[in-house]
Parts: structure tokens; C-alpha cells; sequence
């Protein structure tokens, strides 16, 4: 990898059920720590289109031919609008990951899915597509998906991004803005 590669981060802010739209903000970091771009969007809660938002957003972006991965905190935002890595990473040509610093449970999820949608399985189909990996950082353990890049190579970029904790620097500082622009202060992890 070299040097100030960059990466774009994807987080949610908070949101409330009812209002029906979560906003998202986007980070285009030069690794390790360097913030050069935020972007914004907004996905529906529970919807269906947050592939295609974070695709328009990344396409539409000019930093989209320097980015060299797309990472999502979780597999899903805005509650459960489900991201579609694989198709994110056919529609940008970026290879993506998403990073949770806890391990799945999937029967929880297929629980809650099953509880609140029609087409569950559908979604519970994406969130189990892609290739899964861990990446133990000291005492903390990342867990997650990724397609278009090797977990051994995205082992590398999660190492290089993270500048303390355990929680990639592009996923925090897009975590932090989203919720101040909710907010207006952040405060709290991913």
C-alpha cells in the first residue's frame, strides 16, 4: 500500500423512525489521519436505497478515481437500508468493507428482519454477501464483509487506518460528523 492512500469512510447519523430519513456523510481520508473531502446524502429508514445513494455519492465525487476502498460502519444504515456490497463495488469500481467492532449474530438479525419486513430474506441475503473476515487490532477484534479486495489486503488498510482504538479513522470521523450535523456536537463511538 502506499503511502496516503486514501479511503473513504460511510457512516449514518441518528435518526428518528418516524421522520423516515437518516442522513449519511462520506470522509476521504489520506491515511492514516488526514481529512480531505466530507460528503452528505441522506438514505431512506428502512428503505431499499442505500447502495444506489452511497453509489451516487462516490461516483459523483471527484475524489473517485483516487479512492482506493470504500468503508461502511456496519452492513446497513438508516435501521436496516441494507448496502449491497458487492453491487457498490460493481457500480464504483472501489472495493469495499464494512467494520463492526462487534461479531455477527445472525439469528438476531434474521429475528429482526423477519419481525419487520416482507422481503427479509432478500436482505438478509446482501448482508451475508461478500466475503467475511476479522482483523484482531491488540486487544480489540474488527468483523465484517468485504468484495473486490482479499482480507488479507483489507487486513492492511484497517492496520494503517486506525490511529487509536480499534475503530478505522475514516469510519470515526464520518461517525462524529454525522452526529454533530444531526446534533450539532458529536460525541460517542461508531
Amino acid at each position: 500500500m502506499k503511502p496516503h492512500t486514501r479511503v473513504l469512510g460511510f457512516d449514518d447519523g441518528p435518526f428518528r423512525f418516524r421522520e423516515g430519513i437518516a442522513p449519511v456523510v462520506g470522509v476521504v481520508m489520506r491515511l492514516p489521519n488526514y481529512v480531505e473531502a466530507v460528503m452528505t446524502g441522506s438514505v431512506q429508514v428502512d428503505g431499499k436505497d442505500s447502495t444506489a445513494v452511497m453509489a451516487g455519492m462516490v461516483n459523483g465525487s471527484r475524489y473517485r478515481d483516487q479512492c482506493r476502498l470504500i468503508m461502511i460502519d456496519g452492513g446497513a444504515l438508516g435501521g436496516f437500508n441494507v448496502v449491497d456490497i458487492q453491487k457498490l463495488h460493481a457500480i464504483t469500481r472501489i472495493p469495499v468493507a464494512t467494520v463492526s467492532r462487534k461479531p455477527p449474530d445472525h439469528d438476531a438479525v434474521e429475528r429482526a428482519l423477519k419481525g419487520h419486513f416482507d422481503n427479509w430474506q432478500e436482505r438478509l441475503d446482501i448482508m451475508s454477501s461478500g466475503r467475511g473476515y476479522t482483523t484482531r487490532l491488540g486487544r480489540h477484534t474488527l468483523h465484517g464483509r468485504c468484495s473486490g479486495i482479499e482480507p488479507g489486503e483489507l487486513r492492511r488498510f484497517i492496520k494503517a487506518s486506525v490511529v487509536q482504538g480499534a475503530v478505522p479513522e475514516p469510519i470515526r470521523v464520518a461517525h462524529l460528523m454525522a452526529a454533530a450535523v444531526v446534533k450539532g456536537e458529536s460525541r460517542g463511538r461508531p
